[in-house]
């Protein structure tokens, strides 16, 4: 968020059309689907599992209950493995692997690697 939205005073500010549909959406299969949606809701299990605690409270980096810091780690690896990402489990290293998987959709040059695609030519006009 911090490297595609806008800010709003010092504070970042969340727009769906700004920060999250930017970035390329993977094609999980049914089971990465199904391994991720288990996921999300461990997430919102482990965090109704603490009903006096705010989100400040529950996602503060010193405070963060362990329970709820295993199911984002779970989280993280079911979406990882959906994009196919093997990298370090780093925001840093993520963002870098989006904005790659964002060049390659955007750019109109070949990526390192890629074939150049060939062009059909146009039927001839009678």
């Amino acid at each position: 968020m911090r490297g595609v939205c806008g800010r709003l005073e010092s504070r970042i500010r969340y727009s769906a059309g700004i920060v999250y549909n930017n970035f390329p959406w993977p094609s999980p299969t049914d089971k990465q689907r199904t391994a991720i949606k288990a996921a999300a809701q461990a997430v919102l299990d482990a965090r109704a599992a603490h009903p006096g605690a705010s989100l400040a409270d529950l996602y503060d980096p010193l405070t963060m209950p362990p329970d709820l810091v295993k199911c984002h780690q779970k989280l993280d690896a079911a979406v990882d493995a959906a994009y196919g990402y093997k990298g370090a489990s780093t925001d840093a290293a993520r963002v870098a692997f989006l904005f790659g998987l964002y060049q390659q959709l955007t750019s109109l040059q070949p990526t390192e690697g890629s074939k150049p695609k060939r062009r059909r030519s146009a039927p001839a006009v009678a």
